[in-house]
C-alpha cells in the first residue's frame, strides 16, 4: 500500500511516515499543499492523510483536487479543527474520513487500512491464493496452515502480489509500491527481498518470474 503524507508539523509528519512505515506501508510525505498536489501527479497512492490546515494550497482546495480526479486515492483528513461543523465541512468536501488531532496512532493505522479496503479495486480484508492467506491489518500471513514468520518488507512484497494476483508486478512496480519515492531504483533491493520471501515461502515455489514481464504468485 502507498501513502502519502501531507502534514506542515514536519516532526509529527516523520512520526505518522514511520509508524506507518513500520506497518509496511511505502509512504511519502508533502509538507504544503503545492508539494501534495506535485507528488498526487507523479505517483499513484491508495490513501492520502491530509492536514487541513496547509501552507501553499489550502488542504481543503488539495482534497476538492483529489476528488475531481477518475481514479483517486481515498482521503484521510487529519486535522485540529474537530468540532461537528468542522467534520461535516470536510466530509462535505470529498474526505472519505476525518480524525482529530491529538489521536491515537493505532486508530490512525486501522483507519488507513479500513480506506484502502474501501477503494473501488480493492481485495477483501484477507487475501487468499496458492495456499496463502493474508490478512494485512492483523499482519499475518500462513501457507498451508504454517504462519509464515516475514519482515516488514517482505510481508508488503506478498501482500502487493496477491492483490495484483494472478497478473503481473514488475520491479519497478514493486518498488512504487512497496518502498517509496526515496527508493534507489538502480538497486537490486526487489531482487534480493524477493529471493528471501521465496526461501521462507519453501516448495512447492510459488514467486515466478518471467523476464522482462515481472514476479507474479504462480
Amino acid at each position: 500500500m502507498r501513502v502519502l503524507v501531507v502534514e506542515d508539523d514536519h516532526a509529527l509528519a516523520e512520526v505518522i511516515a514511520e509508524g506507518l512505515r513500520d506497518q509496511g506501508m511505502a509512504v511519502d510525505l508533502a509538507h504544503d499543499g503545492l508539494a501534495a498536489a506535485a507528488k498526487l501527479d507523479l505517483a499513484s497512492y491508495d490513501v492520502v492523510v491530509l492536514d487541513r490546515d496547509l501552507p501553499g494550497l489550502h488542504g481543503d482546495t488539495v482534497c476538492q483536487m483529489i476528488t475531481d480526479r477518475a481514479a483517486r486515492p481515498m482521503v484521510l483528513m487529519l486535522t485540529a479543527a474537530s468540532a461537528p461543523g468542522d467534520r461535516v465541512s470536510g466530509l462535505t468536501l470529498g474526505a472519505d474520513d476525518y480524525l482529530a488531532k491529538p489521536f491515537h496512532f493505532p486508530e490512525l493505522v486501522l483507519r488507513v487500512h479500513a480506506l484502502a479496503r474501501r477503494k473501488p479495486d480493492a481485495r477483501p480484508r484477507t487475501l487468499r491464493a496458492a495456499g496463502i492467506e493474508l490478512d494485512p491489518v492483523r499482519r499475518i500471513a500462513v501457507r498451508d496452515g504454517r504462519q509464515l514468520v516475514l519482515s516488514v518488507k517482505e510481508f508488503a512484497v506478498l501482500e502487493a502480489l496477491l492483490r495484483t494476483s494472478p497478473g503481473f508486478l514488475s520491479a519497478e512496480t514493486l518498488l512504487e509500491q512497496v518502498w517509496d519515492e526515496n527508493a534507489d531504483r538502480f538497486t537490486n533491493t526487489v531482487a534480493v527481498t524477493i529471493g528471501r520471501l521465496r526461501r521462507k515461502l519453501g516448495d512447492p515455489p510459488l514467486i515466478a518470474t518471467t523476464p522482462g514481464i515481472g514476479y507474479h504468485i504462480a
